[in-house]
């Protein structure tokens, strides 16, 4: 019995692993989407190609485990199918990749949280920071759509929630829907700290959390400015803020 090379065979194993793991990993990825509570995607993906590719892999592997059942040599062309088919499907990834938002959920929605607030500093006074929610509401139809899917389906837009005499972030908000901006005001206005409910950075499917990175919370923080002091950055770190987490009059 003549057998192909252990370079030849090693090859096809690599590629059939590399291309389970690819493709099976999307297409559960696009399975799980449909059923999830909640799903860090901006878009809910398709099974299709996925699905093919896999078929395709599993048709491929029978050929190249019938040869060499047979004992087909190293000169059989079915042993190169395994490696091609790699090849063609992460080029066919590459062309389709070019029509997709090539930034994750977690970069969204930290761009959402720096748009909210610059545009809600430009309400703020010298004293305070607004409060109403009558104010702030219209600000979120500049903001676009979360970068969240509920059960599969895309959110339409951000809602707000107002919360009044915070000492800091809100870190946990249950029952709260993912897409929701959570406005917490500081007493007597002198600051607001504005975090977002949808998905910890660690996460992509499961229960809606505090936008958060490293086990830290994604938050900005609006506050009065005098007329001649520019804005700074918009996000705070957690660790840095701790002992400002109560703004002092």
């Amino acid at each position: 019995m003549t057998l192909p090379s252990r370079k030849t065979l090693l090859g096809n194993v690599l590629s059939l692993a590399a291309l389970g793991w690819i493709y099976g990993g999307d297409l559960s990825d696009a399975l799980r989407a449909r059923s999830a509570e909640v799903s860090a995607l901006t878009s809910l993906p398709s099974p299709v190609m996925p699905a093919v590719v896999l078929a395709l892999a599993a048709a491929v592997t029978a050929v190249v485990l019938g040869a060499l059942v047979r004992g087909k040599g190293e000169d059989f062309k079915g042993y190169r199918l395994l490696p091609i088919l790699l090849v063609g499907s992460l080029f066919a990834d590459l062309v389709l990749a070019e029509s997709r938002v090539p930034l994750s959920s977690l970069d969204i929605a930290s761009m959402s949280l720096q748009r909210f607030q610059g545009l809600a500093q430009e309400l703020t006074t010298d004293q305070a920071v607004p409060d109403d929610p009558r104010v702030l509401q219209p600000l979120l139809e500049q903001l676009g759509r979360p970068p969240y899917l509920v059960k599969g389906e895309p959110l339409e837009g951000y809602t707000l929630q107002v919360r009044k005499d915070c000492e800091g972030p809100v870190r946990e908000a249950p029952g709260v829907r993912p897409g929701t901006l959570l406005y917490c005001v500081a007493p007597e206005r002198k600051g607001a700290w504005v975090t977002l409910m949808g998905m910890p950075a660690e996460r992509r499917f499961g229960e809606p959390g505090i936008v958060s990175a490293g086990g830290e919370t994604r938050f900005v923080l609006v506050r009065p400015l005098p007329p001649d002091e520019e804005p700074t950055e918009a996000f705070r770190d957690e660790a840095a803020d701790a002992g400002t987490s109560s703004l002092q009059p």
